[in-house]
């Protein structure tokens, strides 16, 4: 990883461009009101932002934060134009205050930090300081709106970044291929050891999720207990862009389960799924799918069903979650009412998954308290349509320690499972 090479990198990719749309004016739906939310799995909509502010969740992979707050600062302090002027993470162009401008220019310092301990032959400090820098470019990426070339851009250096890292992190990681319908999707395969079979969990997050911010499930919960773990985008999502979201979340991660019995390494009599969010969704539906191919499958603060077969549930959304949901279906310009209308086909008791029958695979359902997008209600759902189900449901607050505390009971639950 020459210094000239990545700086020509990243020269190359903003170069500026007078044509860069600015990332709220992308998804034109029509009458949309601005609502906020508080979430403890999603953090806040704030006044005067376009973004959801992911605080807990972005402090929690690493971010630092302090830094955090200075880099919104310079945002709110910018006063170059805006696509609004009441939106403070809005400014046009990818120049100081732009919000992907901010973050990459962050990621940039510990990018070349790491290229100066990686000559010093530090490499395990190297690959930290990587990682802090793919964090913050994927932030700078944050929420992947299609046609948004300057999150595209962000979006490639969070990538390199994350390899660089791994070629000079203490464990394995290798790349999975995976072909489906004609074209091929990359997932990660992170292994604590390489010298026999692993127990194995595969892993996706929600909509606004690169497989790239999951490292820290493996880090403190996955590679301590001597998991493998296995990433992949959501459809519509990073790797996994060129497939548009459907209803059959899960079919991605159908393709990769079936391919694993060609990938060393993993013992595919022990495998797992975990989803959060939408990921939830893709995880619990695969089990329905495979249930002689996966041991156990989990969800933490899924979208199930509540959420999306109750259009209030829907209204009460920001804008930014909408808008990101019609870029994953490229619904750009149509009515919120024909958006969410669309969704009642997600829920997988609509489908006829849950609720009918129950399926020899044990599952997990884990949600927050008062969650507005996890009701206790589809855990409860998903417990009652397993053999050896189980619902749970944690305290919000503290915020990071309802985290810690749900990775906990995943692994408890996955030791048991997979053993």
């Amino acid at each position: 990883m020459s210094e000239s090479s990545n700086t020509n990198l990243s020269e190359k990719l903003f170069a500026p461009r007078q044509t860069s749309k600015e990332t709220s004016s992308l998804v034109k739906l029509a009458n949309v009101v601005d609502t906020p939310i508080h979430s403890a799995l999603d953090g806040d909509s704030e006044v005067g932002w376009y973004r959801v502010m992911r605080r807990p969740q972005w402090i929690w992979q690493g971010v630092d934060p302090i830094e955090l707050e200075a880099i919104l600062s310079r945002m709110a302090n910018s006063d170059a134009p805006r696509t609004r002027d009441d939106l403070l993470d809005t400014v046009i162009g990818y120049k100081p205050g732009n919000w992907v401008y901010e973050w990459c220019q962050s990621g940039g310092m510990y990018h070349k930090a790491a290229r100066d301990l990686l000559a010093q032959g530090e490499k395990e400090k190297a690959a930290e300081q990587l990682i802090t820098a793919s964090m913050h470019y994927s932030i700078g990426a944050y929420p992947h709106l299609k046609g948004d070339d300057l999150s595209t851009q962000a979006e490639l250096q969070a990538n390199q970044a994350y390899r660089d890292a791994m070629e000079n992190m203490p464990h394995q990681m290798r790349t999975i291929d995976v072909k489906y319908e004609n074209k091929t999707f990359q997932a990660f395969i992170h292994l604590p050891r390489t010298d026999k079979l692993l127990p194995t969990v595969i892993v996706s997050g929600g909509l606004d999720t690169l497989q790239s911010d999951l490292l820290r499930l493996y880090q403190k919960y996955f590679g301590p207990a001597g998991f493998a773990m296995i990433t992949l985008d959501m459809p519509s999502v990073g790797h996994s862009s060129h497939w548009s979201l459907t209803e059959d979340t899960s079919r991605l991660h159908q393709a990769l389960l079936q391919q694993l019995m060609d990938v060393p390494w993993v013992d595919h009599t022990r495998v797992a799924m975990l989803g959060l969010r939408l990921g939830g969704n893709a995880a619990i539906r695969l089990g329905f799918l495979e249930p002689s191919r996966l041991k156990t499958c989990v969800s933490i603060g899924g979208i199930i069903h509540s959420f999306l077969a109750d259009p209030k549930r829907l209204d009460a959304m920001p804008r930014m979650y909408l808008d990101m949901i019609a870029s994953r279906l490229g619904k750009n310009g149509v009515s919120k009412s024909s958006l969410v209308a669309h969704l009642s086909a997600w829920s997988l008791k609509n489908q006829g998954l849950l609720g009918r029958r129950k399926v020899d695979v044990p599952m997990l359902g884990i949600g927050l308290k008062d969650d507005p997008v996890c009701s206790e209600f589809d855990n409860q759902l998903i417990a009652m349509s397993s053999r050896g189900g189980k619902a749970v449901t944690m305290p919000n607050k503290p915020l990071h320690d309802g985290y810690h505390r749900a990775m906990i009971t995943v692994v408890d639950w996955l030791k048991e499972k997979l053993a």
